[in-house]
């Protein structure tokens, strides 16, 4: 069982407990393999993105602060490690491709593992301890985040902020907690901390600003960590189901709040995205991207797609201007995938904007909302001139959901399609093979190294 070894009472107690036994527990196989399969994602997706627009400038500021330090930026300089998160952070958040809790978190390992490679190389910290505290944040941070489309992360995005900013502080001071060595107090300390900073809102999807939610979260943990460190107090109360911070944004109070109970393993349940969009949009891509070859680069006159209530949150842009915005707008992603893209990294570039097929076939699509339907599934009609029938197709469950995981070999395609042009290919495959032996004495040197400028 992977539960608290003493009885609690608050939230906030039950964290502290569940953190303090993070170096002593003994973690399944499945479990460790699940970290480091996040872990190769994350660290994929911020090499990939290190030169994207909207990491240069936190990139700069990062390097301008000058802050002393010897936690790697990511193809960079040390600094310390609130600043190396900062960084990182943004870097693997930088192209909405990095891994998605699929019970609503956000984006974890964005948060927590950059977090935990931060601090270990200014703490000099052994594999398995870093493991083990990215686990350890990822589980608070998926119990805190999600429930599912009543639970609490989602009821967050219909309210308009996004759970990854929200909650990601709090994981991410698990994480320091863990490797700090901080005392159970001081951990309830370092989450009070973090929770009065928790912030981000879904009306910056699209900017620059939602990839810097993954970096900031993970700054503010650390912050929070090294504050409840120097004898800090901070509210104690704030993740109770009362006068904090779920009736501050949640004020109506329609919500199911999953309890904090560690006897089963949420990393399991960690989605992956084959697709560099946001990841409401995946299923429609998915099942557009089967009809492409029987559109036959016909004209398109109607699409009739059936979506999850999701999908009209956090990706319903209808005049995208930019590549970050092409990613949130579900009908130009569908419009992407019937006319061939295959929806990598590669293929968000401001050439999108001038495609006229893509603006027609966004004019002519219908998207209905259907209340019970899943995230992971997606329902499609298309009509094409000359035919009277339309063509059709179903995505019941996507590709990179925990029940449709992604083939070793459709892993390493995308960290090498992510890696290679920026390391080279001997540097992006012994990276990638250090990563699936991360716990291997000296490994987490090498993988430090490979980062370095």
């Amino acid at each position: 069982m992977n539960a608290p070894a003493e009885i609690t009472t608050t939230r906030s107690q039950q964290i502290a407990a569940y953190a303090a036994g993070a170096l002593t527990r003994e973690f399944p196989a499945d479990v460790l393999a699940a970290a480091k399969l996040a872990l190769i994602d994350v660290m994929g997706c911020a090499i990939g993105a290190w030169d994207e627009e909207c990491v240069r400038p936190v990139r700069r500021v990062v390097e301008g602060w000058g802050a002393r330090g010897n936690a790697q930026i990511f193809l960079g300089g040390r600094t310390s490690p609130a600043f190396a998160a900062l960084a990182n952070g943004t870097m693997a958040h930088a192209m909405d491709y990095d891994d998605s809790h699929q019970m609503g978190a956000g984006h974890i390992s964005c948060v927590c593992g950059t977090t935990a490679l931060a601090l270990a190389g200014q703490l000099g910290s052994s594999e398995k301890d870093t493991l083990a505290a990215f686990i350890t944040g990822f589980e608070v941070m998926a119990r805190l985040g999600g429930g599912g489309p009543p639970g609490v992360g989602r009821s967050l995005h219909r309210r308009g902020l996004h759970p990854t900013s929200v909650f990601g502080r709090v994981g991410a001071a698990v994480v320091a907690s863990v490797l700090m060595r901080l005392t159970p107090r001081q951990t309830e300390y370092a989450v009070g901390a973090a929770v009065t900073t928790a912030g981000g809102l879904v009306g910056s999807f699209g900017t620059h600003s939602k990839p810097f939610h993954g970096g900031k979260a993970a700054m503010d943990g650390i912050l929070a960590a090294e504050l409840a460190k120097e004898g800090f107090h901070s509210a104690t109360q704030l993740l109770e189901l009362e006068k904090g911070l779920l009736d501050a944004f949640i004020q109506d109070r329609k919500v199911e709040v999953p309890p904090m109970d560690f006897s089963t393993w949420e990393l399991k349940r960690n989605g992956f995205k084959p697709y560099a969009s946001c990841r409401a949009t995946h299923a429609s891509i998915q099942t557009s991207r089967k009809l492409a070859p029987l559109v036959g680069g016909r004209k398109i006159t109607k699409v009739h797609a059936r979506v999850h209530p999701n999908v009209v949150v956090v990706a319903n842009k209808l005049n995208p201007q930019t590549p970050l915005e092409h990613k949130f707008s579900v009908r130009y992603c569908m419009a992407m995938g019937l006319t061939g893209y295959r929806l990598v990294a590669s293929d968000f570039t401001d050439k999108l904007k001038q495609d006229a097929a893509l603006k027609q076939i966004a004019a002519v699509t219908e998207v209905e909302v259907v209340p019970d339907q899943p995230q992971y599934e997606a329902h499609l009609d298309v009509y094409v001139e000359g035919e009277a029938k339309p063509l059709h197709a179903d995505t019941n469950i996507v590709l990179g959901h925990a029940d449709n995981p992604m083939s070793e070999d459709e892993v390493w395609g995308k960290f090498d399609g992510l890696v290679t042009p920026v390391l080279g290919a001997a540097k992006a495959k012994e990276l990638y093979g250090l990563l699936q032996n991360f716990e291997t004495a000296g490994n987490l040197a090498k993988i430090i190294g490979h980062l370095a400028k």
